[in-house]
């Protein structure tokens, strides 16, 4: 008898917005999606369609917040968590240089809104993560039970690439804050064999694979999958950058057995975000 279809958890999305989506930053992106024109207004339906094709039952849907302010607010993903709270999870985004209010932020967002976890990118701060900066949320997230998000690796958006570097950034964090789980999203290329190393060294650090499809994963994530690190890799597409249908069909070409496919695409998800 067949295994039942597993159900699936996407770890990183975003509901855009044309403010967003157009952005100067964001040129390589909307090249890459062949991308010309900028819709008014960009409707919940739009990301739940892709949810809904794809057969994904829960996706965490998260904030951005950058140098500028928000670039996707909280209050927003809060009202669409709130409007689709069988589909949808948040995950916070806060200001950086502001230490205590983004603390503050934080707590709220986790015990009001019922947010999952925090997420901070380091390339659009221009700050690595090992900056004293981000040590007071480290703090936070461990108190509050949530995970600390982030992208490793290359940019695609047109900023500078080396804070995603994961070695000696987020070794570093991993060093000093073992209680702290990390969801490190991008796989880390060109860095991929750093980022599977801290992954197989610290027992609280992941890797999600937003941003690539499985045809592009390298040889070391795929070895991680198949063997004794598959509790370590949890799904993500980084929609709307790339659809995660497309994602999902390549999956059977990686040959993985029935408990790595339910372990990266719910089950790590589910343990890692509490949900």
């Amino acid at each position: 008898m067949n295994e039942p279809q597993p159900q699936i958890i996407d770890a990183w999305i975003q509901h855009p917005t044309p403010e967003f989506l157009g952005r100067d930053m964001f040129a390589s992106l909307r090249r890459w999606l062949g991308i010309t024109e900028l819709p008014d207004s960009i409707p919940p339906e739009f990301t739940l369609m892709a949810l809904d094709a794809a057969g994904i039952q829960r996706a965490l849907v998260s904030a951005w917040w950058g140098p500028d302010g928000p670039l996707l607010s909280n209050d927003d993903v809060a009202a669409l968590v709130a409007a689709h709270p069988d589909r949808l999870t948040g995950i916070a985004s806060v200001d950086l240089r502001r230490p205590m209010q983004a603390v503050a932020e934080l707590r709220r967002r986790v015990t009001e809104d019922g947010f999952r976890g925090l997420r901070l990118l380091p390339w659009l701060w221009e700050l690595a993560p090992d900056d004293r900066l981000y040590y007071p949320l480290y703090a936070a997230c461990v108190e509050l039970g949530v995970p600390f998000c982030l992208q490793v690796g290359h940019t695609g958006p047109l900023m500078p690439s080396e804070f995603g570097r994961p070695i000696p950034h987020l070794e570093r964090v991993a060093l000093d804050f073992p209680e702290l789980t990390i969801v490190a999203g991008h796989i880390g290329a060109p860095w991929t064999a750093e980022m599977v190393f801290l992954a197989r060294k610290f027992d609280n650090v992941y890797i999600d694979t937003s941003a690539y499809r499985p045809s592009r994963y390298p040889a070391e994530l795929v070895d991680l999958l198949r063997s004794g690190g598959r509790r370590k890799v949890l799904f993500g597409s980084n929609w709307p950058m790339i659809n995660p249908s497309s994602c999902l069909s390549q999956l059977p070409a990686l040959g993985l057995d029935d408990e790595a496919t339910r372990m990266f695409l719910h089950d790590n998800a589910a343990r890692v975000f509490g949900i």
